[in-house]
């Protein structure tokens, strides 16, 4: 398929998270106050800026770790059915699921709900999600705030209008704070299966089911088995349990990777230079074939975009007994997993998808025959 054709991110209005260069703009500001914190004793950052997480240590002892997220465009279709109670799920998700890919512990949050028109019915919806993803990662909400604006939020609908944005801390030593700094050639690469779409993509989705596709939120599709809207917002998995259990185990695992938009290429966040084969990715979910073949969505775009059944990813050494304990793990967390792929030398940050024809590397995917005709 060629890549000009179809719909991509772009043309809904949404850059690649690496592509934007204006962001360098508030960086430079941003990254400057790491000053305010030389000459403490405690509160400077461990990473840079632009991993999952990141760490300022306290003491030698305690770091904390710390992220913020929204749940993007999955609001919107959340005020379509009119149900809030599953958004404050993917809120926490979002965030947890990025606190422990440093190694840390998600502890503690606080949510941002930005509304229209803030009525109880609504709040206690959100609450219920919150809640229930709390639940599920085994943290506490310790605070948040509720700022009605009805000039500066809208929606769906007259009085809709709805952001959901979450912050967590977790706690890690300094001394353990994992970026992927053992990963080596030859380590195996784990794949944790996600729920669906989870809370990337929603914009390109909507934009092909919903707008061009003139599909309802409402509309059952049996190949869902379920509706449309009922799919998108299907509730990101959290995957806190199970990585805390090989943590607490004290099993070696070498990196631990989110995969959210920018779909595989999170891989190549981590601190080493390698690259990373993808292979024997399991059957992906009917919602990614939907969007594919609805909106003529290529595949370099399409896992550039998506997780496409792939939520999670563990890096680990290829030893058999070893990997069989981490199997064992999530599926005691009633999890999936299945080994995708090897990590390869290469002095590039590169991701291959052989079986799709795709090369990744910086901001997006690149069909192989297409990049081999250019170079041409």
């Amino acid at each position: 398929m060629n890549s000009n054709k179809g719909v991509r991110y772009r043309d809904v209005g949404v850059l690649p998270n690496r592509d934007l260069a204006l962001a360098t703009s508030l960086l430079k500001w941003v990254g400057a106050t790491e000053d305010f914190r030389k000459d403490s004793t405690s509160g400077s950052s461990v990473l840079d800026v632009g991993y999952f997480a990141n760490v300022i240590k306290l003491t030698s002892d305690v770091g904390l770790a710390m992220t913020t997220d929204g749940v993007g465009t999955k609001v919107l279709v959340a005020q379509m059915l009119q149900r809030y109670d599953t958004i404050g799920i993917d809120c926490v998700a979002m965030n947890v699921n990025d606190i422990i890919c440093v190694g840390a512990e998600p502890v503690s949050m606080l949510d941002y709900i930005a509304i229209e028109n803030a009525t109880p019915e609504v709040l206690d919806a959100i609450g219920k999600g919150l809640y229930e993803g709390a639940k599920q990662a085994g943290v506490n909400i310790v605070g948040g705030e509720i700022s009605q604006m009805r000039e500066i939020v809208r929606g769906t609908g007259k009085g809709m209008g709805l952001d959901l944005i979450g912050m967590c801390v977790g706690l890690v030593r300094p001394d353990e704070v994992n970026v992927g700094q053992d990963v080596k050639p030859g380590d195996v690469i784990i794949g944790l299966r996600s729920s669906g779409i989870h809370s990337n993509g929603l914009t390109l989705a909507r934009n092909v089911l919903l707008e061009k596709g003139g599909l309802e939120p409402d509309a059952y599709l049996p190949e869902l088995g379920r509706t449309v809207g009922e799919e998108l917002l299907e509730p990101t998995r959290i995957y806190v349990r199970e990585i805390m259990d090989l943590l607490k185990e004290r099993v070696p695992v070498k990196a631990l990777v989110n995969i959210t938009s920018d779909g595989f290429l999170n891989l190549t966040r981590i601190k080493p230079a390698v690259s990373f084969e993808i292979r024997d990715l399991p059957a992906e979910q009917p919602i990614f074939k939907l969007i594919r073949e609805t909106g003529n969505v290529t595949s370099a775009e399409m896992y550039h975009v998506f997780n496409m059944g792939i939520g999670f990813c563990i890096v680990a050494p290829n030893d058999r007994a070893l990997l069989s304990d981490i199997h064992d793990v999530i599926q005691s967390r009633n999890g999936e997993s299945f080994e995708i792929g090897r990590v390869f030398d290469e002095t590039r940050r590169l991701v291959k998808i052989p079986e799709k024809g795709l090369e990744g590397e910086g901001d997006q995917f690149v069909e192989v025959e297409s990049k081999a005709a250019a170079v041409v």
